[in-house]
């Protein structure tokens, strides 16, 4: 069905023909490709990696871990885990790298292998370059047997997360138990259906009810975090009179919350309210991807910092935070970036800063939402056939629209005086992404219909 390979890592769907699809062939290539690079760097020979809890991940991860340790690695294996627990695993192991087992928000077919460079963060464009360049030729020196790596077991980093949260000193736990918050968790039947629960006990949430908690990789709706995904969430929230909702994806890199009347917070709405509170804390500047809402600007300029866009990508917003020195950043998919946390998504810390907000506002979730600028933004997308050139696509419809102002750093992004429209292809899908805002809910939804127009006329 599909494998692509992308700054988001090598990610396809189980199965099928090696070198179309995420095959048994391609995982071993690409695992030991990452491993020859890091060996290339004259790196220590310690790797960390982790799964979620999709149906094929055990599968991916033995084929991993047994590539590694034939090169010579000495594997950690943190296990059922989440992508920001390894990432924060790897800098504190002291480890050469890192290999994350999942397909983040996609369906269950698929699984990815992400990867990490020694500081935990995600390896760059040029980096990844290498990786697949090594892939391509195939020239591995697998090690004798005497020279082997080892592999250990490492179920507590989950909880050492739990713990950095917890102490981390803008999370508030007094604030957070006074609240008395009751909570409905969506856990997609992945990690999160565990790693949250424990996360909010020991927050002091008293009252926690889980949905989706077995933990099979079957995932019981499409494990995207959006409104049209989250509507058994929202029923949920208001039988049970909770005060407010919280979905992750399959990984725990993204978070949204719902609020107490079943209505979306909405997930760009996630990065505007942690850094309306981390910039009453730290005076800064802030960053985004540039298919995020521009509420983001509207709150850093509220506090006397400065907002500055990126390309889509959690490397590139990593880059620019710190380019710009960013008290706090991340992406518009409720994706939460605390660089002095670390320089990564990370829901777990999102959620600690989120809910200390929330009770220290003395306002229900409904009413913070309602302190915020209100901008909708349209999120679409159309498949992508094979061989289509998407290049010629963006030319045809720049100049069809070349007396707007448009920016080409990442895709196209075109502006109609306050509102606006990117068009990308995606990371992680065989799609063009069209995601677009206004003050209007309808315009919004009508600049996206009108662009994917044309380019289904291009096409």
């Amino acid at each position: 069905m599909a494998l692509i390979k992308s700054i988001s890592g090598i990610r396809g769907t189980i199965g099928g023909k090696p070198g179309e699809n995420l095959s048994p062939l391609d995982i071993v290539k690409f695992a030991a490709a990452y491993g020859t690079w890091l060996a290339q760097k004259k790196s220590n020979k310690k790797i960390i990696i982790g799964r979620d809890g999709r149906i094929s991940g055990e599968l991916v991860n033995s084929l991993v871990v047994s590539t590694l340790i034939s090169l010579g690695f000495n594997v950690i294996d943190l296990g059922l885990t989440t992508t920001p627990t390894v990432e924060i695993a790897v800098k504190a192991e002291e480890a050469a790298g890192g290999i994350i087992i999942t397909a983040s928000h996609n369906p269950k077919e698929w699984n990815a292998l992400k990867l990490l460079n020694s500081n935990g963060e995600f390896i760059n464009a040029e980096e990844g370059q290498s990786v697949l360049r090594l892939a391509e030729k195939e020239n591995f020196d697998f090690v004798s047997i005497d020279l082997l790596g080892n592999y250990t077991q490492d179920a507590s980093w989950l909880q050492k997360h739990i713990d950095a949260v917890v102490n981390y000193e803008l999370v508030d736990i007094a604030a957070i138990k006074r609240a008395k918050f009751k909570i409905v968790v969506d856990g997609i039947n992945s990690t999160g259906a565990t790693v949250i629960p424990a996360l909010l006990k020991a927050l002091g949430v008293k009252e926690i009810i889980t949905l989706n908690e077995e933990v099979n990789g079957r995932f019981a709706h499409n494990p995207e975090p959006l409104p049209e995904h989250l509507s058994g969430l929202s029923r949920a929230v208001q039988k049970n009179e909770a005060h407010l909702g919280i979905a992750v994806d399959p990984d725990v890199d993204r978070v949204c919350f719902v609020c107490e009347d079943g209505s979306m917070f909405g997930e760009e709405y996630t990065l505007v309210a942690v850094a309306d509170y981390v910039l009453s804390k730290r005076t800064g500047n802030t960053v985004s991807n540039m298919s995020s809402t521009k509420a983001l600007k509207d709150i850093t300029e509220k506090h006397g910092g400065k907002y500055f866009p990126s390309a889509v990508g959690e490397v590139n917003v990593v880059n620019k935070m710190k380019a710009v020195n960013a008290v706090i950043g991340g992406e518009g998919n409720g994706g939460i970036i605390v660089p002095d946390f670390h320089y990564g998504r990370d829901a777990l810390i999102g959620i600690g800063l989120f809910l200390t907000h929330l009770a220290n506002s003395k306002k229900s979730i409904k009413q913070l939402r309602g302190s915020y600028p209100d901008y909708f933004i349209s999120k679409n997308k159309i498949a992508l056939e094979k061989n289509v050139d998407v290049k010629e696509i963006f030319k045809k419809i720049k100049e069809k629209y070349k007396y707007n102002p448009i920016n080409t750093e990442d895709g196209l992004k075109i502006e109609f005086d306050n509102d606006w429209v990117h068009l990308r292809t995606s990371n992680t899908e065989p799609v063009i992404r069209i995601y677009s805002e206004s003050n209007f809910e309808t315009t919004a939804e009508n600049i996206a219909r009108k662009l994917m127009r044309d380019i289904n006329e291009v096409m």
